[in-house]
């Protein structure tokens, strides 16, 4: 399939969405089978240890997963499902999430997604890893 998505219709369609504005999340690369989607790691974002909550990382694996998908399969897509294993406390100044495309198909595009944090020295440390089936929508009716 060919979809004229680019990394600015990408960037406008992340920005409609208000919860993406109130992380401040910022999608850094899109291109065919991969997307990228960073935010800086604030106070705000923390659990009580400190470290980013985990519902934060599942948004950023969400949110990347169907970006993802999407420059694969078009922008008519929504997220039918993921998992996600935290594999270590995420600290650091920036959380990254990319994601690329496993399979795209008619109806379902799966995807994984590594979830690392970026400390102050560029160290990037693993801190979880997602994958996700994402439903293709059907075009609505004009």
């Amino acid at each position: 399939m060919t979809h004229t998505l680019d990394l600015e219709l990408a960037r406008k369609v992340l920005a409609a969405q208000p919860f993406s504005r109130l992380v401040g999340a910022r999608l850094t690369a899109f291109e065919a089978g991969g997307a990228t989607l960073e935010f800086d790691i604030r106070d705000d974002l923390l659990q009580q240890h400190g470290t980013v909550h985990g519902g934060v990382l599942g948004y950023a694996a969400d949110n990347a997963l169907t970006f993802a998908a999407g420059s694969a399969a078009g922008p008519a897509v929504t997220t039918a499902g993921f998992s996600i294993d935290f594999l270590r406390p995420a600290r650091g100044r920036l959380l990254r999430a990319r994601a690329r495309v496993v399979r795209a198909g008619r109806t379902r595009v799966v995807c994984r997604c590594e979830l690392s944090t970026v400390d102050a020295e560029g160290t990037e440390t693993l801190c979880a890893v997602a994958q996700g089936s994402i439903a293709v929508l059907e075009p609505v009716p004009a």
